[in-house]
């Protein structure tokens, strides 16, 4: 198979606003989505914990904590598989920080489902979506990174492993980035569906030849104020947001 080559580097604008019409509804193939466009002049990034270490868990305290900052919540997803504790399952790096070492190989379940891949945050602001061998090799500096697996789609072609006919139907959301490299999409299904036709709405819907699943089931929650969304739940793990100053009163 192909590496997935990272897509090309955009410079960001640090706290620039998001644009108000970032996330909605698509339907493809039957089925619903909730899709979120976030062009590369937004701020983004992942979250974990704050800085005392106390573990964000739910999107209510990471909006919480930003406010704090004089900064705003402006969209948020669950971004890459935990562990009980809610430690990260694979690479994690926050801020410049690397929290949990990458992961590479076979292995159990969602995650060692080879190839699986590394959405990646650059310190002047670009986004890539890279396979995790390919990650490991290259060794780019990186301001934001989780990884996850399975890869969804790798330089255009579905993960091999998928099967368009796959009984296995569930909840999902993952992220992507346009062939243009100026737009990044996060997706969570609205309604059960399996790998392939996840990956189908990333490669043929939204145009994203590199795509990354991020996780499944209950573990899968969005924070979209725009369509009334702050979804609740267990406690999560690492987060990816958008994030801008706050309006002054």
């Amino acid at each position: 198979m192909r590496n997935a080559a990272a897509t090309s580097l955009f410079s960001l604008l640090a706290c620039a606003p998001a644009k108000a019409e970032t996330c909605r509804a698509v339907e493809f193939e039957t089925a619903f989505y909730t899709v979120c466009s976030v062009s590369l002049d937004a701020d983004i990034r992942l979250f974990h914990s704050d800085g005392d270490g106390n573990l964000h868990g739910q999107f209510d305290a990471l909006a919480a904590d930003l406010e704090a900052q004089g900064l705003e919540l402006v969209f948020a997803m669950n971004a890459g598989m935990y562990h009980e504790d809610r430690a990260p399952v694979g690479l994690y790096v926050e801020a410049g920080e690397e929290r949990a070492r990458i992961v590479l190989g076979p292995g159990p379940g969602n995650f060692g489902m080879v190839p699986n891949g590394v959405f990646s945050i650059a310190p002047d602001g670009g986004a890539a979506v890279w396979e995790s061998e390919t990650f490991a090799e290259t060794a780019p500096p990186v301001a934001y990174a989780t990884q996850s697996g399975p890869m969804l789609v790798v330089d255009g072609d579905i993960h091999p492993r998928f099967n368009p006919e796959g009984t296995s139907k569930k909840r999902r959301n993952g992220v992507g980035i346009t062939a243009d490299g100026k737009t990044v999409h996060f997706v969570i299904s609205d309604v059960p569906v399996n790998f392939h036709g996840f990956a189908r709405l990333f490669r043929d819907e939204l145009g994203t030849p590199n795509a990354l699943f991020l996780d499944g089931g209950v573990a899968s929650k969005i924070y979209a104020p725009e369509l009334e969304r702050n979804e609740k739940g267990l406690e999560m793990g690492p987060m990816v947001g958008v994030v801008r100053r706050a309006a002054r009163q």
